[in-house]
């Protein structure tokens, strides 16, 4: 007979096959149905009040650690799209603060979280920043809604130390991209509260051909510093070539603009073939005249999936100054006009505009990518102004960055400028949405929060035009600049909030000068602590990496001009 009470604390198991029978001594209550059903009542409830408890007893509720979330593999890659796999031991929610890319719409989003329940699992294609060493997760109860982040201008690692001191707060939301699968965070007003926090190590691949000595740590991912060195060493050699093209070297040297200059025209054909190669959607060569003035630019066009009409562009002059109009003075330091080779001004940013778009050419956008190499900037920005001044109908653009002369600054001893804008006024930021986003990339996945808060010092007390020519060590400065001496300018005129980057300006020797090689950028760049070669291709690195998280997060969110 199955006895359906306690015994000493404990259940005795119910296997389904039994018969439950009831016996009493007193037949005359047989009949008594009313005294049967109550008998009935009593048993079953006693009974199910016995096993609902001793169920608790022998499965309580598993505590959520951040060893209940197992990460696979446990040493994770920087810098390059790498396939990652949760797993949760309990159930929990996870955010992943970090690029992932959605498997339904196949577009790069920042940051989702995921609701696991016991024993479920995830694999994401994920984005872990190029220039630190460890990454975090943020683990919650199961289906939690609200998160704590951090603050724009500090990192990760340095947020966890404090948890949630100085955070601000997200919410997970539906996924606004047609086809797309995963939550996408947005801004919530309560507060985040407390989180538990994984965090894991990073590594990023390097090359095994080089050393140190040759920028070695920043030679690998999914853009990096080294090719854009080679990018450039390639644009500014001077090495003989008697058939290799007008500028007789095997570099594309005379890159100034006008009357039809056989060396430009030989560089637009080739660079034409380059982006052509990348697989972009369609490659075209702008020629503009007014009157006398002219120009020609090489613009390569990734078509966005959602929003084709939304242009985001990221551009570089690719013209020199022209070995005319040469400025008395120049041997006592004054900038003037005569160089052959524009290493730093501007195939350093060139160079850049060709690593970045050979990468993003490989995602689906939501808006159309357009990457140009400008001319005549030289002679007053005529290139990108007559491209801003002629878009096609019904377009307009989103934002737009710009790359103009960086290179010799940070790591080196002098500052690297972040430029944004318009700049209404010097007394307030007037690109708060900018601003941040500029903090919030640098301060973590490029791991440089304490250079920014020296940039934030020396700006404050001193403003732009230092950090143009004076020495200013361990220094990257993230302002509004009320200056617009570079491409940008066309941009803010019709109304486009920009992001730029550059270093050294009117304090670098051969500034528009003909010893504007990649030997005087190396010299230049040489401290106690690293060779030139090795700042140089840290510089680019960082700058490189800048902008391409400037343009994934752009893609999903433009920043808006505030003035």
């Amino acid at each position: 007979m199955y006895n359906p009470y306690p015994v000493s604390g404990k259940c005795i198991p119910h296997t389904g096959n039994e018969i439950l029978t009831i016996s009493f001594n007193n037949r005359d209550a047989i009949g008594d149905n009313m005294d049967v059903a109550r008998a009935l009542m009593m048993v079953t409830v006693m009974c199910l009040a016995s096993l609902s408890g001793c169920f608790g007893e022998d499965n309580p509720p598993k505590e959520i650690s951040d060893d209940s979330l197992k990460v696979s593999p446990s040493v994770l890659p920087g810098g390059e799209w790498s396939v990652v796999t949760l797993k949760a031991e309990t159930a929990m929610s996870v955010f992943v603060p970090y690029f992932v890319q959605d498997p339904g719409s196949m577009r790069a989003q920042n940051g989702t979280v995921f609701d696991l329940k016991d024993g479920e699992s995830v694999s994401m294609n994920v984005l872990f920043p190029p220039r630190n060493s460890d990454i975090i997760f943020l683990i919650g109860d199961y289906g939690r809604e609200n998160w704590p982040i951090r603050a724009p201008d500090v990192s990760w690692a340095a947020w966890a130390d404090g948890r949630t001191e100085g955070s601000a707060a997200i919410m997970a939301t539906e996924n606004e991209d047609a086809g797309g699968e995963w939550k996408w965070i947005v801004p919530a007003n309560e507060s985040g509260g407390d989180v538990i926090v994984k965090s894991l190590e990073t590594i990023r691949d390097q090359r095994t051909d080089l050393t140190e000595a040759d920028g070695v740590g920043a030679s690998a991912g999914w853009v990096n510093g080294r090719d854009v060195y080679e990018w450039v060493d390639f644009i500014a050699d001077d090495t003989p070539c008697a058939t290799c093209g007008p500028d007789g070297a095997v570099g594309y040297l005379d890159r100034w603009i006008g009357n039809a200059n056989p060396s430009y025209e030989h560089a637009i054909t080739y660079f034409e073939g380059v982006m052509q190669g990348y697989g972009l959607d369609r490659v075209e060569v702008h020629r503009f005249q007014w009157n006398t003035a002219w120009a020609v630019n090489i613009c390569g066009y990734k078509d966005g999936s959602v929003y084709p009409d939304e242009w985001l562009i990221f551009g570089a002059h690719f013209d020199i100054a022209p070995p005319i109009a040469y400025t008395p003075g120049a041997e006592q330091g004054i900038p003037g006009y005569g160089t052959r080779h524009g290493a730093y001004d501007n195939a350093a940013g060139s160079s850049m505009v060709l690593s970045t778009a050979k990468v993003l050419a490989e995602f689906d956008a939501r808006r159309t990518m357009v990457f140009c190499l400008w001319s005549s900037e030289e002679e007053g920005l005529w290139g990108s102004r007559s491209f801003a001044n002629d878009l096609p109908d019904g377009v307009t653009v989103s934002n737009y960055l710009n790359l103009d002369m960086a290179g010799v600054n940070y790591p080196g001893d002098y500052a690297l400028s972040v430029y944004l804008g318009p700049d209404g006024t010097g007394d307030v930021i007037d690109q708060p949405g900018m601003y941040y986003l500029a903090e919030w990339i640098g301060a973590d996945a490029l791991n440089l929060g304490y250079e920014i808060e020296r940039g934030r010092e020396a700006w404050l007390e001193d403003g732009e035009s230092p950090l143009w020519g004076d020495i200013y060590e361990d220094t990257v400065a993230i302002y509004e600049s009320p200056t617009a001496r570079s491409d940008h300018d066309s941009f803010q005129n019709i109304g486009v909030a920009t992001l730029g980057w550059n270093g050294l300006v009117d304090g670098y020797p051969c500034y528009h000068r003909e010893c504007d090689t990649m030997e005087t950028m190396i010299d230049y760049m040489g401290t106690d602590d690293s060779t030139g070669i090795n700042n140089l291709v840290h510089s680019w690195d960082i700058v490189t990496w800048w902008a391409v998280y400037a343009f994934l997060h752009m893609d999903q969110t433009p920043v808006p001009n505030e003035l």
